[in-house]
């Protein structure tokens, strides 16, 4: 089994406002992904240069504290193995929740003097601070204990003032935002960023014999967006590329599921109108609602299918049946124009009477034809509530004769039916009519009440149905007593009179004689 008919198999059903919704959203969502991935993306991009200002840092701070005058120098033996050996510091600074305060201000004077052993550690790290500036481009000063700067701009003056510097001083790092006032927009999309304004500044306690002997201060704009977009446009892409995918994603569920069932179904009609073709498979991909309209064109092409056939099947029939007697009233109008001199009086009258009597099979023909087709035509009516018992009482005195005997057998209360009173007569009448011509004496009526439905049975002592003739016996013209005057279209008449009311007849197995089952929906 392949992967396509694996998915076929366990593709759940989907409703079309399913599909539309889940497609709309999607496109509704799109702006908003885009700009919280374009947040996300720019505030990694500002927690990377945090990242990078505490590892520089770090690194200084662990250098000056290691050549500090007057310390004495960390040689104890490292254990790498302890739990607590490694202990990453984590970052802060978050563009949505960090504060942002002003620029920094330019330092404070003072009169203190800076303390020797700062400057001492600042001439010797100078060369490596100067190359860390060179390949990392971030600012660094270094102040000593009171908070004078030792090292960078500024020298000589003091930031003691300054909350990262205080925080630094009492032996905790930290880290801030700051407006950038060196900052000038150079491209037509940098309000998109709100970084670009901005500007980190970290500053960091230099322990030695475990008291604070100084702080660095770092400080650097965070990397460019745009830039970043730039450096990092294969992850982007891919990004891009995922989006797209979702796209052609969805256009292939709307497409599966919509559609291309949709065109199938409309060549399928096509095909259909023009005589031919088949019925779609329904697929396994479409909506419920094209699913459903798949099992209705399916029912309307079966339908049409049986309708064609009938409609065939009906003017064979009634070809047939016309031509019979055409051919015989013909045949005495031909004898009677070549013959009519030297025939005698006797012989006139017996074609004149085959004349009449054939004219008379074609009126009733077409008599009967009418009400099959009013039957068919018929459309149910609403609201319906007619007496069982008064319709079966009419129709027992209508066909009451010498030698025709019937028995008629119902429950007290019957519940009304929701058949026209017209309808329950005139198939009463059709059954007991067949009865009667078909040689019953006597004829028995009972009625029973099973759910929505109430059953109502004719039952004959007649010669009943011959097992051949039960498969056609509500064919339109079937009929077994032809020479007697059979039309073949009482059943049929019936039947389909009832079942313009959403009743049905059935022929209902019987040991002795033909019985007819009428199942009428309750009022």
């Amino acid at each position: 089994m392949n992967l396509k008919e694996a998915v076929r198999r366990r593709w759940p059903p989907l409703r079309l406002r399913v599909i539309l919704f889940g497609v709309l959203l999607l496109v509704a969502a799109l702006p908003g992904v885009a700009a919280i991935s374009l947040r996300v993306y720019e505030n990694t991009l500002v927690r990377q240069t945090e990242a990078e200002l505490v590892a520089q840092g770090a690194a200084l701070a662990a250098a000056a504290a290691q050549q500090w005058p007057g310390t004495t120098p960390d040689r104890r033996p490292f254990n790498r193995r302890a739990l607590n050996y490694y202990v990453p510091e984590p970052t802060s600074i978050d563009l949505r929740n960090s504060p942002v305060l002003p620029e920094r201000p330019p330092p404070a004077r003072t009169r203190r003097a800076a303390d020797r052993a700062a400057l001492t550690v600042a001439y010797n790290l100078d060369p490596v601070i100067e190359q860390t500036t060179r390949t990392t481009l971030a600012s660094i000063l270094l102040l000593d204990r009171h908070g004078v700067i030792v090292r960078g701009r500024g020298y000589g003056r003091e930031l003691a003032g300054l909350p990262e510097v205080r925080a630094a001083l009492a032996g905790r790092p930290r880290t801030v935002f700051r407006q950038n006032g060196d900052y000038r927009p150079v491209y037509s999309f940098e309000w998109l960023s709100r970084a670009s304004s901005l500007r980190l500044h970290h500053a960091r306690p230099i322990v030695a014999d475990g008291r604070v002997v100084g702080v660095l201060l770092l400080s650097r704009s965070p990397r460019a967006l745009f830039r970043g977009l730039y450096e990092d446009r294969g992850k982007i892409a891919i990004g891009v590329g995922v989006i797209f995918g979702l796209l052609v994603l969805m256009a292939g569920l709307v497409s599966r599921g919509v559609t291309r069932p949709i065109e199938a179904l409309s060549a399928a009609s096509r095909q259909v109108a023009a005589g031919g073709g088949g019925i779609p498979e329904t697929p396994a991909t479409a909506a419920v609602e094209i699913r459903q309209l798949y099992e209705d064109f399916r029912a309307m092409a079966e339908r049409i299918e049986r309708r064609s056939g009938y409609l065939r099947d009906f003017a064979a029939a009634v070809s047939h049946e016309f031509k019979t007697p055409l051919a015989g009233i013909s045949g005495a109008v031909e004898l009677l124009q070549d013959h009519l001199e030297t025939m005698s009086p006797e012989e006139r009258q017996r074609f004149l009477s085959n004349i009449t009597a054939d004219a008379g099979r074609l009126s009733q023909l077409v008599g009967r034809l009418l009400d099959l087709a009013r039957a068919d035509m018929a459309s149910p009516e609403a609201g319906v509530a007619v007496s069982v018992e008064a319709a079966v009482r009419r129709a027992a005195d209508g066909q009451a004769a010498p030698g025709f005997r019937m028995e008629v057998d119902l429950p007290p209360d019957l519940p009304p039916a929701a058949v026209p009173e017209a309808t329950l007569d005139a198939v009463l009448a059709i059954l007991l009519q067949n009865a009667r011509q078909a040689g019953a004496a006597n004829v028995r009526i009972v009625a029973e009440v099973t759910g929505v439905e109430l059953v109502l049975s004719v039952a004959d002592d007649g010669p009943g149905v011959p097992a051949a003739d039960r498969e056609r016996l509500f064919e339109p013209f079937f009929t077994s007593r032809r020479a007697e005057g059979g039309t073949g279209l009482g059943l049929p008449i019936a039947r389909s009179l009832l079942a313009a009311s959403q009743a049905r007849l059935d022929l209902a197995p019987s040991p002795h004689g033909a019985r007819f089952d009428l199942s009428l929906p309750r009022a």
